[in-house]
């Protein structure tokens, strides 16, 4: 079966954050670490949210097994009171023509702006222009200093309406807010989800299962609401949680049927991915 890990975060070796909640996953937040593990599970490949800046040199270097995502975070929307400056959206694009970058990664919540904000329009127009996905973060937040209001996954209903030849990428299927999240996806064709970012640290599948039935089958029940298996993509957030835990973890959740396009196929459609 292809594995395909379809939102990671990569700063490897970079003290901090990053390492530690490696540690806590039971990993090492290196290259050569990751490597190994993917190859131990099966995992051919990933893709990058980014989380560095927007210059071509910063993503230069990812393995070849990693495509990513160029990320517009808080650092770079946030600071503009009075529009984005035209070399952004230059820069942007320059990420775009390359074949290694397969979208545009953004944060609502964290850069306190709905992606409907006419701000974004370039992001889609650009995203379309390339055939390029856009990905979205929803859901919970890192941290206490973003606003929940603006990551809602209800708020990606207008905008895959508003550009129905995007395809957009509902990062970690809005978690908590499943309902929505799941009537968000059963509407809108050109909206995919990945179920990243729903374990944290080294898990007890087990106990987990047991201590947290509740959540774990309000989960299975709207999944199987949305119905359409073929546009679910498995995902990690590494180096947030265990990469082993999450593959099982997954398999728990996805009838055995549907594993292909879960953890492979979808993710190379949405991404076109030559692996």
């Amino acid at each position: 079966m292809k594995i395909i890990d379809a939102h990671l975060h990569f700063c490897p070796g970079e003290p901090g954050y990053f390492s530690e909640i490696a540690v806590q996953a039971g990993h090492e937040n290196t290259e050569e670490h990751l490597k190994k593990e993917y190859a131990r599970l099966g995992i051919r490949g990933g893709i990058v949210m980014g989380n560095r800046g927007l210059s071509l040199e910063e993503h230069e270097k990812y393995p070849d097994y990693l495509r990513y995502c160029i990320g517009l975070d808080s650092s770079y929307l946030g600071k503009y009171e009075t529009g984005i400056p035209g070399e952004v959206w230059d820069q942007v694009e320059a990420h775009l023509k390359r074949d290694t970058c397969v979208g545009i990664k953004l944060y609502p919540g964290y850069n306190r702006s709905y992606i409907t904000d006419p701000v974004y329009g370039p992001v889609y127009e650009l995203a379309a222009a390339f055939g390029k996905a856009v990905a979205v973060h929803t859901g919970e937040l890192a941290g206490a200093n973003g606003l929940l209001k603006y990551c809602h996954p209800l708020t990606l209903d207008e905008a895959a309406s508003a550009y129905p030849t995007v395809r957009f990428v509902m990062c970690h299927f809005g978690n908590p807010w499943l309902p929505d999240a799941a009537c968000v996806l059963h509407k809108n064709e050109n909206v995919w989800a990945d179920l990243s970012g729903l374990l944290e640290g080294k898990v007890d599948l087990d106990t987990f299962f047991a201590e947290q039935k509740g959540y774990t089958d309000y989960l299975v029940t709207w999944i199987r609401y949305m119905g359409d298996y073929g546009r679910l993509l498995f995902g990690t957030d590494w180096p947030l949680a265990n990469l082993g835990d999450y593959v099982e973890f997954t398999k728990r959740i996805i009838p055995e049927r549907y594993w292909e396009k879960v953890f492979g196929e979808n993710a190379v459609e949405v991404y076109r991915l030559p692996w």
